[in-house]
Formats: C-alpha cells, sequence, structure tokens
C-alpha cells in the first residue's frame, strides 16, 4: 500500500525563512468547501497558491474563480507543480490518487488541511470552535456576524459559502479566529477529526448523533471523538453546549471546565423562551447568567436556528462582547448558501434549496418550513449522496423524517457501490414506506421534469442534497410555474 513519508509532515521551512510572496502552497482537492476557504486565507495572507480537483460545481466553483489561483483538472502526475513549498492533501484523496507518487518522489513537505490552518492561521489567536453533528455551519456563519458586527474583527473559516461575507472566509484583525469544527477526520494519513489540531479557546457544541458511517462503526466511536475535544478546551476556557439532549451534557462533563448548557429547559444557563415564528425569521427572548435577557429576531426560519443563534450569542457575551450587538448582527443575518436559502418564487411556488442530507437535518428543514409556511404544500426534493446516507443504518430514519413533507420525490441513491454491498440505502424501499406520498426517480432530470409538472402556485419545493443533484435547483428556477402558464 502506497505510503507518504512520515518524516515530512511537518510545516516546510519556507514558512519561516521565507516571506509568503515567496511561498508557493498547493491546494489537492481544492474544490472542497474548507479546502477553498484555506486557499482564500493562504491568497489573502500572501502566499503563492495552486490547486487540483475534478468535477467542481457552485458554490465552490465560482469562488475559485475569483481567487487567481492556478488550477488543475484531475489528480494526474502533471497536477503537482514542482516547485511548490507545501502540498496541502484534501480528504478527498486517497492512497491511490496517482499525483501522490509524484508528491513522495519531489520529496515535498505536506500537510492536511486543519495542520495547515493550525500551523499558519490559529497559532496566535483565542479560537472559537464551532462543533457538533448538526447546525455548525450556520453557528459559524452567526458567530462570525455577531463577532465582526460587535468590532472585535475576527479571523475565521465558514464550511459554506457566506451570504453575509464577500467571502466566508477573513484573515484575524483581532484577537479571535472562528472556526467550524469537523469531527470528519483530516487525511489518510492524518486519522484523527479536523478539530483535534484547532486549539480550542472557547467551544460550541451543538449536537452529538451518530453520523459518517464511512469511519465510524457506531456511535460511542463518534462519542469519544468530541469526548476528545473537550479535553483540549484549557483551564481558562469555555464550554457552550446544547442542554436539551442527555447525551450532548454527558459529553460536556468530559471537560475540564464548567458546562454552560444552551436550550428550551429550564435547567440550562441560556435559555430561549417566547420562541415565535414570523415568515422566515424567529423571535426569542434568551435568558442567561447575571440576568442577562435580550429580545431577539433571528432572520432564519426554525427553532434549531434559533438554538443555534442562542449559542453564538452566548459564546459572544461571555467573552466580553457588548449585548447591544446581537439584535442587529441576527436581525441582518442572511445565513449561508444551501441552508435553508429562500431562492425566490416561481411561478407562485417558494423554492429552498438546502443541503440537509442526515435524517435529522432532513427533520429540521422540514420543520422549520412547516412553521414558517403554515397550511401549504410542502414538497421535499432529496438525493441521497453522503457517503452516510447511501448506507441502510438510517432507513427507518429517513422514512419518518421525509414523512414531514406532503410529497416527496425521490432520486435513487448516486453512485451505490460506495457503500459496502449488505448495507445499502434502499431507494425503492424508502418510496414504500413513504406511501403515496413519494415518488422515485433514477436521476435528478427525471426528477425535475415530474416535480415542474405536478407543483402548483402556493407550493413550497426544498431541494436537499449535499451535491449538486444533477442541476436540480436551475432547472426549477427556469421552468417551475410554466405548466400552469
Amino acid at each position: 500500500m502506497f505510503e507518504l513519508d512520515p518524516k515530512l509532515n511537518k510545516p516546510p521551512e519556507a514558512f519561516f525563512r521565507k516571506a509568503p510572496a515567496e511561498t508557493y502552497v498547493h491546494l489537492i482537492g481544492i474544490g472542497g468547501v474548507a479546502m477553498t476557504a484555506l486557499a482564500g486565507l493562504l491568497k489573502d495572507a500572501g502566499y503563492q497558491v495552486s490547486g487540483s480537483d475534478a468535477g467542481l460545481y457552485p458554490p465552490m466553483s465560482d469562488i475559485l474563480k475569483t481567487l487567481g489561483a492556478r488550477l488543475f483538472e484531475g489528480y494526474g502526475p502533471e497536477t503537482l507543480p514542482e516547485e511548490c513549498d507545501l502540498a496541502v492533501v484534501g480528504n478527498v484523496v486517497t492512497r491511490e490518487f496517482p499525483v501522490l507518487a509524484r508528491l513522495k518522489g519531489l520529496g515535498l513537505r505536506y500537510l492536511s488541511l486543519p495542520q495547515t490552518l493550525n500551523a499558519l492561521f490559529m497559532n496566535r489567536s483565542r479560537n472559537l470552535v464551532v462543533a457538533g453533528c448538526h447546525g455548525k455551519t450556520s453557528a459559524t456563519a452567526m458567530a462570525a456576524k455577531i463577532w465582526a458586527t460587535g468590532g472585535l474583527k475576527p479571523g475565521f473559516l465558514i464550511g459554506g459559502a457566506s451570504l453575509d461575507f464577500p467571502k466566508p472566509w477573513r484573515l484575524a484583525a483581532g484577537d479571535w479566529f472562528i472556526v467550524e469544527g469537523d469531527e470528519y477526520d483530516s487525511a489518510f494519513f492524518d486519522k484523527v477529526p479536523k478539530f483535534v489540531h484547532y486549539r480550542p479557546h472557547t467551544v460550541i457544541l451543538t449536537s452529538v448523533e451518530f453520523d459518517h458511517a464511512d469511519i465510524y462503526p457506531n456511535l460511542d466511536a463518534v462519542t469519544a471523538a468530541f469526548v476528545r475535544l473537550m479535553k483540549l478546551i484549557p483551564p481558562d476556557g469555555r464550554l457552550i453546549a446544547w442542554g436539551d439532549d442527555g447525551l450532548t451534557r454527558r459529553i460536556a462533563g468530559e471537560a475540564g471546565v464548567r458546562p454552560e448548557f444552551y436550550g428550551l429547559g429550564e435547567d440550562n444557563d441560556w435559555r430561549l423562551v417566547s420562541v415565535a415564528a414570523e415568515g422566515l425569521s424567529v423571535n426569542f427572548e434568551l435568558t442567561g447568567p447575571g440576568a442577562f435577557q435580550a429580545r431577539l429576531s433571528l432572520n432564519r426560519p426554525g427553532v434549531y436556528n434559533a438554538l443555534n443563534a442562542a449559542a453564538a450569542a452566548a459564546a459572544f457575551v461571555g467573552s466580553g462582547g457588548e449585548p447591544r450587538a446581537l439584535q442587529p448582527a441576527l436581525a441582518s443575518f442572511k445565513g449561508v448558501k444551501r441552508r435553508q436559502e429562500h431562492l425566490g418564487v416561481f411561478g407562485g411556488i417558494d423554492l429552498v434549496d438546502d443541503f440537509a442530507h442526515h435524517p435529522t437535518a432532513v427533520a429540521k428543514t422540514l420543520e422549520a418550513l412547516r412553521l414558517s409556511y403554515p397550511g401549504r404544500r410542502l414538497t421535499a426534493a432529496f438525493e441521497p449522496r453522503s457517503n452516510t446516507s447511501r448506507r441502510a443504518v438510517f432507513q427507518k430514519d429517513y422514512a419518518r423524517a421525509l414523512a414531514l413533507a406532503d410529497r416527496v420525490f425521490l432520486r435513487l441513491p448516486s453512485d451505490p457501490l460506495k457503500a459496502p454491498e449488505g448495507d445499502r440505502l434502499d431507494g425503492r424501499r424508502l418510496a414504500d414506506d413513504l406511501g403515496r406520498r413519494a415518488s422515485l426517480f433514477e436521476n435528478g432530470l427525471a426528477l425535475g421534469a415530474a416535480l415542474v409538472h405536478e407543483a402548483a402556485p402556493g407550493d413550497i419545493v426544498v431541494v436537499m442534497s449535499n451535491g449538486a443533484f444533477d442541476g436540480l435547483t436551475e432547472h426549477l428556477k427556469a421552468n417551475l410555474g410554466r405548466a400552469h402558464d
């Protein structure tokens, strides 16, 4: 089996003896959400940057075009420039990628994405790490918006295309760096969760449940990963954890600091009360330690988004931020692309794009839309594309989650052979379990044609996938409502 030289898995001396403008970094797998943001941080810091990838699609492909980085198609040996000082290897890369032989042959230093972030951007700041199985992208974006509104000039890396900032990354001009702490492993040679590298001062823990079945065998393994993060919080640090869930409370108890819990229950330190929907916004009151009280409005739908906002607010206020920044920051929060993103009204049909692929995320998205659009027909188009969603482990959970919609348009799992034989999601069984509300399709093109024909003015249509879904959203934007013209 191909192996890289572990002695070269450390920052090259070029980082310390040459100016950034004289230092060349190449990103293998540059089109990943976080890898694109890392490329942006490197460019803004003055480094020379290039990268390679295959099958780029929006929004990351659009962002990369603006960077001016040199881009290579695919992962062949020719895609790695010999003059680079460091290769950053994304977790899309496996030992079988041909480019690795050239990497080894050139004797180049190499790092994973989180190792690079740690070495260059998180080693001189107080770091807020937003972790959890759900909600961390939105909560990271909310925290960045609050910190920036409060004048703290944070650096940040958001795991999606922010709608509040020109770019989903920013170099720190103040004391803080805010990062989405992913529990997925770092690289094929760095088999630890990304967040292990992030030197947390403050951690937000939004939720913990079984996910990433391709790398975690069971819930105990997922739990152990988050416990490892808890152990990294320093004695003067903070932990803001969701207090309405027993498992999250138990994991938080493993930290070396006293957890501050947030949630709806009375036993939370930071508590949401009087939660109410108003269109695509949610209003709530947040109470906290020291008689803290604030009436807030979040420009995002659903109770779960309000919980994310409460966590970000608690982290900010407890870190010395001015509470008066909370209301304007959250009321004007635009969110992240593909996180309950309202794309517009087409032929009287509201179209929403969402990244949901875990059954819990699917359910939370549908619940939020029900709250925002009471009495209207809710149609879900779902593509099981992620490594976990292709597996049978969530067969029944997807049926329960998708049953929250009035109509469900299912795409058969893409690349089903990526899941082990005997452990593959059965799309036909899922459609059968959902009954008459569900229709099953071989691809997004056929699904889109049927959905356009059936959708009627007044409907809410939400597209849920962690991929491009065969260009479904663009097809719907161009064609929804035309069948009724």
